[in-house]
Parts: structure tokens; C-alpha cells; sequence
């Protein structure tokens, strides 16, 4: 059983620069979006796509033990924009918000059932804010919101927030986030926006370190 991490946050609030603490050859990345790291280290483990075949298979194959998805949720807005003006109207439309939500859907679940115990996934989203202000990950149509519920599907979701020249992540829930982490697995409300050691403490609350 692998580990499925979200990490929610606005443009350039510091999602892939939370990075930069892994070692070149110790971090598997699917930049979803192909887009250059916004430091100098590049990670020899790399895939640039957005298919989610290509991507279960880098997961379920690569020896590396923590695999980012940057801009995760880009999956789904390609999806659509790649579909949604070949479809039509009618019926056809509800069976392509269908298949946006199974496909996402899936992956997690993937990486939840298939993995080894060891393995840790974290999935990058952009936030968004409804009508009552509540901060969530950002999706296309209402299916994965209401029917899914994304966050849901994750025990650790960390938001990505930058303060003036500061970065750092919120680990517990303001009421109006979806931040989440496990009783004591960080004894702080901010942390710094360093995902290696957000790693680090991962593996060493549930013990994955251990032989």
C-alpha cells in the first residue's frame, strides 16, 4: 500500500520549489505540464506526460521511494480540453466528466492498492475557493468535487502558502482549508515549505524506514 500525499496551493506559492532538497537521484518527477523547474538541480528520474497508463507504469516500476506528480491537476484539465470539442452535447458530455473523474480517481486508488508500503506519491494541485471561501483542490465540473471529494481520498494534504519572501506549508485545517495531517506528525500549524523533510517525517511517523 502506497502513500498518496496532496499538496494544494496558488501559482507560484511554492509547490515545485518545495522540491529542491531532494537529491538528483532520489526523487521521481512526471512534470505533467513539461514546464523547467523553477531551481538549477535536475532529477535523472523525469517523465514529461500527461497519460495516466504512462504514469502508473514509472510508479509502479521505479526504484525510487518518493515520485512527485507536478501539476497533477493538469491530468484533468488536458483531459478536457482534449476531448470536451469532439464529444458534442447531450449524453456524451456527461460520460467525458465521467471518465475525467474515473481516471483521476483511479490513479489514486492506484497508487493506494498497487504500491509498495514504502512508496510515497505526492500529487501538486492548484487550490481554488467556492462562493463561501472554503480552499480546495481545483478540478474541472462538480463530479470529483461532489461525487469524489479528492482530499478525501488522501490522510496527509498539505497547502502551500507564501508570505512576502516566505514559503511554508500548513499542515492543520483553518476551517476553511482542506489541510490535514495524522495526530503528532507535526507538532507545528506552518512548516517550511521543504518537501524532503515533510518526507523524511513521513517515513519515520509510520516507520517506513525500517527493515
Amino acid at each position: 500500500m502506497g502513500i498518496p500525499v496532496l499538496i494544494i496551493g496558488k501559482s507560484g506559492s511554492g509547490k515545485s520549489t518545495a522540491l529542491r532538497n531532494f537529491e538528483e537521484n532520489e526523487l521521481a518527477l512526471v512534470n505533467v505540464l513539461r514546464k523547467p523547474l523553477p531551481f538549477r538541480k535536475k532529477f535523472e528520474s523525469t517523465i514529461n506526460t500527461d497519460k495516466y497508463q504512462t504514469i502508473m507504469k514509472l510508479i509502479l516500476k521505479t526504484k525510487k521511494k518518493a515520485i512527485v506528480i507536478d501539476d497533477a491537476g493538469y491530468l484533468i484539465t488536458n483531459q478536457f480540453m482534449s476531448n470536451h470539442s469532439k464529444v458534442g452535447g447531450g449524453s456524451a458530455v456527461f460520460d467525458l466528466y465521467n471518465t475525467l473523474g474515473d481516471s483521476y480517481w483511479s490513479l489514486i486508488e492506484f497508487v493506494k492498492n498497487k504500491l509498495d508500503n514504502d512508496k510515497i506519491v505526492y500529487f501538486n494541485m492548484h487550490e481554488d475557493k467556492n462562493d463561501f471561501g472554503d480552499i480546495r483542490p481545483k478540478t474541472i465540473g462538480k463530479l470529483l468535487d461532489e461525487k469524489v471529494c479528492i482530499e478525501g481520498m488522501f490522510t496527509i494534504v498539505l497547502r502551500c502558502m507564501n508570505d512576502k519572501n516566505r514559503h511554508y506549508f500548513i499542515t492543520q485545517s483553518d476551517g476553511q482549508d482542506v489541510s490535514k495531517t495524522p495526530l503528532e506528525m507535526f507538532k507545528e500549524a506552518e512548516i517550511d515549505n521543504d518537501l524532503k523533510m515533510v518526507d523524511t517525517t513521513i517515513r519515520e511517523y509510520y516507520g517506513l524506514n525500517k527493515k
